[in-house]
């Protein structure tokens, strides 16, 4: 009997309506789907991790622009900085002297070259890398200076620009300071 009046109210209900009906009896009742619980661990891990990070640089001072902005060449330039290439970021860090002493600075017992150290990483761990450098080797602050590879081909420009952009997010994420030497300019 159940079923027969069902079938009944069917049957004389409007054609629109029952096509209404039956759409919705074949989609179904849809809630908008929620973001997993492993997803929210995941971004609350990936925040906690960038506040670990911001935390290790809180003990680099802050940039000292008048320090910085009057340097234009890679070759003068004491803090780390950045070449950006495709899908990858070379670090470049210069220890600082840890001979105090003025005698023989960058002669043949002291060459500034070998405190120098380069460093091939890809972007998920730059934030890593970049809180993992000493104190010592910031003296104009918390700034680096970023570069995009030289002699890119062009059908890898698109990459390197996407790269660029990830890294001096990255990079301004963590509280660090972007200047582009090549154009003086802040990032």
């Amino acid at each position: 009997m159940g079923n027969s009046l069902a079938i009944l109210t069917l049957v004389t209900l409007r054609p629109l309506t029952l096509i209404a009906l039956l759409v919705l009896l074949l989609q179904g009742c849809h809630a908008p789907s929620l973001p997993s619980p492993a997803s929210h661990q995941a971004v609350a891990e990936q925040r906690a991790e960038i506040e670990d990070q911001r935390e290790q640089l809180e003990m680099v001072p802050p940039p000292s622009k008048g320090r910085y902005m009057a340097i234009h060449s890679f070759e003068s330039w004491e803090n780390p900085y950045l070449t950006v290439q495709p899908g990858m970021v070379e670090l470049h860090v210069t220890l600082a002297d840890s001979n105090t002493s003025t005698l023989g600075t960058g002669g043949m017992l002291r060459p500034i070259g070998a405190r120098r150290q380069e460093l091939n990483i890809s972007l998920d761990t730059l934030g890593e890398a970049i809180a993992a450098v000493p104190q010592t080797a910031w003296p104009y602050g918390r700034v680096v200076a970023i570069e995009e590879a030289h002699k890119t081909p062009a059908a890898a420009e698109p990459a390197v620009r996407r790269s660029m952009e990830a890294t001096v997010s990255k990079l301004n994420d963590l509280g660090i300071v972007v200047y582009d030497l090549n154009e003086g300019r802040i990032q």
